[in-house]
């Protein structure tokens, strides 16, 4: 007689059982979800883009869900300290973090974060942020063109300030500084808070930078705005050319917010946590409240805020690397 070991086949027959149980379970939660109040990480202090976009986003999200979206701020280290606490988070679909394209940047700023890109798990694109390019009323400019030949007329006389080293902003005006052949000395402050005195002053030749505060003071005639590092014309502004018009073919450089949950979050959470924020976005209040404070409102699904995440990884690394910029 032959006996014929049936361990193998029972612990198949266990392993199904046990992924049946487990997939239950989250399906389970998932239709419960959500049934307590729901945190959102800002990695950056209140008032500045993510905190706006997020505040105004989640306040519609939070009425339709049916639960408080409490928006806490954690910055510090150029949003890792933030987004680190969100990767070490229960995946419990009640944690979230909001970031900027700085998150893509970071991965190459860094040459070590306290997470890898695989504990985070993209939910959604929630607005752009268009980067102008302002000049200041001391340089003899008017358009990109004519900036770029002043330089080079008179070279190491430009500066370029940001809103600190590995900013968007920075890497947007490095990237100029590389394609122009331009040699410009990056003044980086702390925040954007300080760039537009400093313009207004011509401490700095340019600098690339939302567009809510300084338009004033261009249409005051302090300061000149030369073009929009965008794929379009802003509505608001529509006779502002993009890069791309200005001479600097697929010159885009736009930032954003969007938001990133823990990686084993349960996906049906995911993807109704991103048709809210689509839903929101869309809303005609939320639109008008977002296109007012300079956001183009996006909204979208995990899978194309995936693949902006890494097409701005590897756009943002070309720079870094070229640029020999680090934040270690």
């Amino acid at each position: 007689m032959i006996f014929k070991n049936r361990a193998p086949r029972a612990a198949r027959l266990m392993a199904v059982a046990i992924a049946g149980l487990i997939a239950g379970h989250t399906a389970v939660a998932a239709e419960a979800w959500p049934a307590k109040p729901i945190k959102v990480i800002v990695p950056y202090t209140p008032g500045g883009s993510t905190d706006t976009v997020s505040r105004v986003v989640f306040e519609s999200v939070s009425k339709k869900l049916g639960q408080p979206i409490i928006i806490e701020n954690k910055p510090g280290a150029n949003s890792t300290l933030g987004v680190g606490i969100t990767a070490r988070s229960t995946p419990d679909g009640y944690t979230f973090v909001s970031v900027l394209a700085a998150y893509s940047a970071n991965m190459s700023l860094y040459s070590k974060l306290s997470y890898k890109p695989t504990d985070l798990v993209p939910v959604a694109e929630m607005a752009e942020l268009p980067l102008f390019l302002f000049s200041s009323k001391k340089l003899p400019v008017k358009t990109v063109a004519e900036l770029v030949d002043y330089g080079k007329k008179h070279p190491d006389t430009l500066t370029f300030g940001s809103s600190g080293v590995g900013s968007s902003a920075h890497l947007t005006g490095e990237r100029l500084a590389m394609e122009s052949k331009l040699r410009m000395t990056h003044i980086p402050y702390n925040g954007s808070a300080p760039i537009l005195p400093a313009l207004v002053a011509g401490e700095v030749s340019v600098a690339f930078d939302p567009l809510l505060v300084p338009m004033p003071h261009v249409k005051s005639g302090k300061i000149n705005v030369l073009a929009v590092a965008s794929a379009k014309r802003w509505p608001g502004e529509p006779n502002i050319p993009t890069m791309e018009e200005a001479g600097f073919p697929g010159f885009v450089m736009s930032s954003w917010t969007g938001l990133l949950a823990p990686a084993g979050t349960p996906q049906p959470i995911v993807a109704r946590m991103a048709r809210e924020i689509a839903a929101a976005t869309r809303s005609p209040e939320v639109a008008k409240k977002l296109t007012e404070l300079g956001f183009v409102p996006v909204g979208g699904t995990p899978d194309e805020f995936r693949k902006l995440i890494e097409r701005d990884t590897a756009r943002y690394a070309e720079i870094v690397k070229a640029g020999k910029i680090t934040l270690d």
